[in-house]
């Protein structure tokens, strides 16, 4: 009998960070180890599963077929190796943390990144808040919330600055990230000779603003048409043909896409900035503990 193959833990490391990174020179500044280090974990990675796991793509890197089945359990296998190793190393953390962020990202990689935390640390309790931009803001400034992750001012938006919207401290991490005209997955085609039909929050709402200037701005009469409290409504009337939303392109439901401005004839969008604040007030280990790993999770490939 052939005694199994067991994969290296530290070569799946370097590999799934370098797909993260979109480089592997990136990941050996990451992980503090050499470029060839790095490559030789890849090529031994390569030999154990007898297929390539890259290829060029451009400037960048792309997944083959082997690198795309083996991306999922390589970061399962990551995880589980990472919690047990502060299940175990790790003094027992207690306490709670306040958490709050946009409806976004609550259905696609909160609970992956919740459910580890929970379960190394079953004596924290984490109470989350889903909400809009001001509920959020308004719930941090209060002293409601401990951990927030919210929209902050759109790039190069000179009536909205970060200063203005963000008062006090500098955020522990902030990306700023693509805005995408978003419609139906087989197609959105708009009729120059009616107003475009919108879907989006209430005001005050950053993405409404942008839109609405970047509409004005190239003289395209609009109209909302749709307006609803969460993001499943505005996705459900979009889905239905309602009109078209203005969001990140990340976690869309199936029947929905990022439009491509030129082919949909809609103007170009700015790109909206994303922070993570820590509230100095009430701060823990659980808390610190819990700000690392979400300061972790705003990787490029999550986002977009």
């Amino acid at each position: 009998m052939v005694a199994p193959t067991a994969l290296d833990l530290d070569a799946l490391r370097s590999f799934v960070t370098g797909i993260d990174l979109g480089s592997f020179a990136k990941a050996a500044d990451r992980l503090a180890r050499s470029p060839s280090a790095v490559s030789l974990q890849l090529r031994k990675l390569e030999t154990q599963v007898g297929r390539p796991l890259t290829r060029k793509s451009g400037r960048g890197l792309a997944l083959t077929e082997a690198g795309e089945a083996l991306l999922g359990p390589a970061r399962h296998l990551l995880a589980l190796n990472d919690e047990t190793l502060a299940r175990l190393r790790e003094p027992a953390l207690a306490g709670s943390v306040r958490l709050g962020l946009p409806q976004d990202f609550a259905e696609t990689w909160l609970p992956d990144l919740l459910g580890p935390f929970a379960r190394q640390h079953p004596a924290v309790r984490v109470d989350v808040l889903v909400d809009g931009n001001t509920a959020l803001l308004a719930g941090f400034q209060a002293g409601r919330l401990d951990l927030l992750l919210a929209w902050d001012a759109v790039a190069a938006d000179s009536g909205a600055s970060t200063a203005a919207l963000w008062p006090g401290p500098a955020p522990l991490a902030r990306r700023d990230l693509p805005m995408a005209w978003i419609g139906p997955r087989d197609g959105f085609v708009r009729d120059p000779g009616t107003p475009l039909p919108l879907v989006a929050f209430a005001a005050p709402c950053l993405f409404r603003q942008a839109g609405l200037r970047a509409l004005d701005g190239a003289a395209i009469p609009w109209r909302v048409a749709f307006t609803s409290p969460s993001l499943s409504g505005l996705w459900a009337a979009v889905g239905a043909g309602l009109g078209i939303a203005l969001r990140v392109p990340h976690g869309l439901p199936p029947g929905l896409r990022a439009l491509e401005p030129d082919a949909a004839n809609l103007p170009a969008l700015p790109r909206i900035g994303l922070a993570l604040r820590v509230s100095t007030a009430r701060r823990s280990p659980a808390l610190d503990r819990l700000a690392e790993l979400l300061r972790a999770a705003m990787v490029p490939n999550l986002f977009g």
